[in-house]
């Protein structure tokens, strides 16, 4: 989880020879205010179908054509009620923050353009006590399906 204050060091390169992968944490301009930057993580890639229901993100994608479930052990599930099917263009991202009831994120405002991300967040520098490389990787987790 990441607070308002930390200074990132935002990796901008290796998106221009490799996609982002579900699980990344990336920094993006904000799609309903480009001046602003956000970070969240990667639920969906181009070309899946993104389908919450109540506290449930199910993935559909040519691998898994009846979809799969994600698991996210390390997330506090979300409350119920969500409800919402998101169908990802060539270039489009569903992105989610990790604080699922406090997020404004693809739930809220739609889905996030390739063109928009800027990089993921390579160490988290300060404040020291937070200091960490790959911030927000996932360990030994099932999200990479």
């Amino acid at each position: 989880t990441f607070h308002t204050g930390e200074y990132l060091i935002v990796d901008q390169i290796s998106y221009y020879f490799d996609n982002p992968k579900r699980g990344d944490v990336i920094v993006f301009r904000y799609p309903k205010d480009p001046s602003k930057f956000f970070i969240k993580r990667v639920i969906g890639l181009p070309g899946e179908t993104i389908s919450i229901t109540g506290s449930v993100v199910t993935i559909k994608n040519k691998v898994n054509p009846n979809g799969f479930v994600l698991d996210e052990s390390y997330i506090k599930s979300m409350k119920n009620g969500s409800n919402l099917t998101e169908v990802l263009g060539e270039r489009e991202y569903f992105v989610m923050g990790d604080n699922r009831d406090q997020s404004s994120d693809s739930r809220t405002w739609g889905v996030l353009q390739q063109g928009g991300i800027i990089g993921h967040a390579l160490i988290r520098l300060f404040p020291p006590r937070q200091f960490s490389y790959l911030p927000g990787a996932i360990p030994d987790t099932n999200i990479i399906n």
